[in-house]
Order: C-alpha cells, then sequence, then structure tokens
C-alpha cells in the first residue's frame, strides 16, 4: 500500500514540473516578442509634416436679408415678406441666379422690449428678420449685386465668404507638400542621431487639420463721382489656404 502511494506521489511531482517548465517557457517567449517590439520602436522616427498652399477663390457665398418693425408680430412678419418677395425676384429673374443657389440662413420673429421703473419691462415693437444665402460664382459681379440688392429693400447685409468649389483639385498639391515637410524634419532627425532615414513605415492624416481657411471680402464703398448717392460696394476676395498635416512614421537604419 505504502509503495504505491510513492509511485502515485512521484508521478504527480513528474506531472507538475513538466507543466510548469511549459508555462514558464510560454512567457518567456512573450517576453523575447515584446523585446523584439521594443527594439523595433526604437529604430523609427515619428514627424509631424504640414502642408499649405494658397489660391485664389472661385465662389463667394452672400448673406442678404431684409428686418422689419411693426406693432404686431403678425405685421412685422408680413412687412418682411413682401420686402423678401421683391429681393427673391430681383436675384432669380434678373440676376439669373439658380433656385438651388438661394437658401434661407435665417428667420425668426421676435418681440422687443424697453424697461422703466415705473412700467418695468414692456414690450416696444416685434421685429422679423429673414436672410438668404446667395451663391455667386461671377466675382467681378459681388459689389453690383449687393448694391442691387440695397435698392430693393434689403437692409442686413452680413458678410462675403470666399471659397473654391472644388477642393479635391488642389488635394494632391497639399499633401505633396506635408510629406515633404516630413521628409525634411525626418532627415534632419535622422542626421542628428548620426542614423540612416530608411522607408516610410505608415502615414496617418489628421483630419481635425485637413481644412480651408475662407477669405472673408473687405466690404466698402468707392465713390465713382463726387456724388454719394452714386458710390457703389468694392469687394475685395483675397486668397484661401488649405491646409493639412501628416503623422509619417520612418524606419531609421
Amino acid at each position: 500500500m505504502n509503495v504505491w502511494a510513492k509511485r502515485l506521489g512521484s508521478v504527480m511531482i513528474a506531472g507538475a514540473l513538466l507543466t510548469g517548465g511549459s508555462v514558464w517557457t510560454g512567457v518567456l517567449g512573450v517576453s523575447e516578442v515584446h523585446a523584439a517590439d521594443i527594439a523595433q520602436q526604437q529604430n523609427r522616427v515619428t514627424v509631424l509634416g504640414k502642408g499649405e498652399i494658397s489660391v485664389k477663390p472661385d465662389i463667394v457665398y452672400l448673406s442678404i436679408g431684409v428686418e422689419s418693425f411693426a406693432e404686431t408680430a403678425n405685421s412685422a412678419q408680413k412687412h418682411n415678406a413682401q420686402k423678401m418677395a421683391k429681393i427673391s425676384s430681383l436675384l432669380k429673374k434678373t440676376w439669373k441666379i439658380d433656385e438651388k443657389d438661394i437658401k434661407t440662413e435665417n428667420f425668426y420673429v421676435q418681440p422687443n422690449y424697453s424697461y422703466s421703473e415705473k412700467e418695468g419691462r414692456k414690450v416696444q415693437n416685434y421685429s422679423a428678420t429673414h436672410s438668404l444665402e446667395v451663391t455667386l460664382r461671377d466675382l467681378s459681379k459681388v459689389g453690383e449685386l449687393l448694391d442691387a440688392a440695397a435698392e430693393a429693400g434689403a437692409n442686413n447685409i452680413g458678410s462675403a465668404r470666399f471659397s473654391i468649389e472644388n477642393r479635391d483639385a488642389f488635394e494632391t498639391q497639399v499633401i505633396e507638400k506635408a510629406m515633404a515637410n516630413a521628409d525634411l524634419k525626418a532627415q534632419a532627425i535622422a542626421k542628428a542621431a548620426k542614423r540612416q532615414l530608411g522607408v516610410v513605415v505608415s502615414v496617418v492624416q489628421d483630419e481635425a487639420a485637413n481644412r480651408d481657411v475662407y477669405s472673408y471680402g473687405f466690404m466698402n464703398s468707392a465713390a465713382k463721382s463726387e456724388a454719394l448717392d452714386q458710390a457703389s460696394t468694392s469687394v475685395k476676395p483675397g486668397e484661401i489656404k488649405l491646409m493639412t498635416q501628416l503623422y509619417v512614421q520612418y524606419e531609421l537604419k
């Protein structure tokens, strides 16, 4: 009986030793992989490449609207609707602007209050506002269109936002500039570290930085003659900046 017990105990110990050996082998394998990964990362460098180009705009978005005041909200809205109908007719019939290039930007009717110590706050009148975003592709006509809209009753003319209609046409140029900038930085780092620059391992574009910096036209009145009523609006479109950023990882030799 004692002999069988001893033999069984020997088998159990041997099994435990074999199992433990396999566990330690697994742990050593993971450590080796981790060490190899660290060594690989030490032989790489990641830089941020920036690209930017400036282009002339070919489209402008104009904010044109009307604002009316009346004793009641209904009256203010009706007066405003009459003025807006005249402006819409001007844009579509006289200027031949397509329906898709005219959209409502803002529309609201609200009370305006006055305050006195005797009566407190009370409604003074109501204002109705309706503004349109108008897309124009002939940039030489911007000032002329704004003047025509003002003559038709527009009294709430906002910004002139210049842009480019097809950004994709310039996408390649911006990316190439960003990659050239990344190459320059990576080469400088490799040289400083007394290493040689290898192949590109990965490239990630920063979507947050992949944007356009729009140009807001400067508007002023430039007199054609000495008579003030003959003054016209002059708008300078400026340029549009297209920008992007790339995170580029290189191999170091």
